[in-house]
């Protein structure tokens, strides 16, 4: 299945938003875990989103992969 342009530029564009809320996810865990007083439910909630958010770069960066059979 080839992408037009236009969706490319769209994907390419969700692709960098994902990245930059992964990486300020990082940044949050990491900063709450530094604390004396570790919101450990807090933690685990943002460590699921950041996997979440993982899952969904993954499936967009294979849609740019071509799909062919050798």
């Amino acid at each position: 299945m080839a992408l037009d342009p236009e969706a490319v530029i769209k994907l390419q564009h969700e692709l960098d938003r994902l990245r930059k809320h992964h990486k300020d996810l990082d940044k949050e865990i990491d900063s709450l875990s530094q604390g004396s007083l570790t919101d450990d439910l807090r933690v685990h909630r943002l460590k699921r989103e950041k996997l979440y958010i993982k899952d969904l770069m993954l499936k967009i960066e294979a849609l740019f992969v071509p799909n062919i059979i050798a």
